[in-house]
């Protein structure tokens, strides 16, 4: 049991978004146009964003539960005890989870990425995040490096504005 896990690791039960089950205690999906819509929405952050991806989950978990999450592993591990999320977990950044998202990202598996970057941060990294970035613009998927464009793609997505990510699949 996922709640078990996270009350021994942190000694409490983990906060959960009361706007992320339905009446009868499952993750739903959004009806749009008569028909369901999944997006699959990938996560990451730098580790001096961590904690403002997981502000930013438990804010919207409501929108987020609609959809397939997935995304490195530290990000994710915090994101799903804040918020009882259910995401699939890829390893951490440094360990190839970027890799591993960037793949699902050439094989169009992603529908948008949220990666919180931290602009002050050594250039070790610029590598794999100017890989992420290229990716996204051949891709043509939407990106949020900032917590200012993730919230308006959020919003975006909750209106059905990225409902054209279903026609690139076909």
């Amino acid at each position: 049991n996922g709640s078990a896990a996270a009350k021994r690791r942190t000694g409490r039960l983990p906060q959960y978004c009361p706007a992320a089950f339905g009446a009868n205690g499952r993750v739903g999906c959004i009806r749009n146009r008569e028909r369901m819509i999944y997006m699959t929405i990938a996560l990451t952050a730098h580790d001096a964003k961590k904690e403002l991806m997981v502000q930013f989950c438990i804010a919207y978990c409501g929108i987020l539960s609609h959809h397939s999450l997935g995304g490195t592993g530290t990000t994710c591990k915090m994101v799903a005890e804040a918020t009882g999320l259910e995401i699939v977990r890829f390893l951490s950044g440094e360990q190839g989870g970027d890799q591993q998202i960037a793949a699902r990202i050439s094989c169009n598996e992603i529908d948008l990425l949220l990666y919180f970057r931290d602009p002050m941060q050594k250039q070790a990294l610029e590598p794999h995040d100017k890989n992420l970035l290229r990716l996204c613009d051949l891709n043509n998927i939407p990106v949020a490096t900032n917590i200012a464009t993730a919230e308006v793609l959020i919003h975006g997505l909750e209106r059905g504005d990225l409902d054209w990510r279903e026609i690139v699949k076909l």
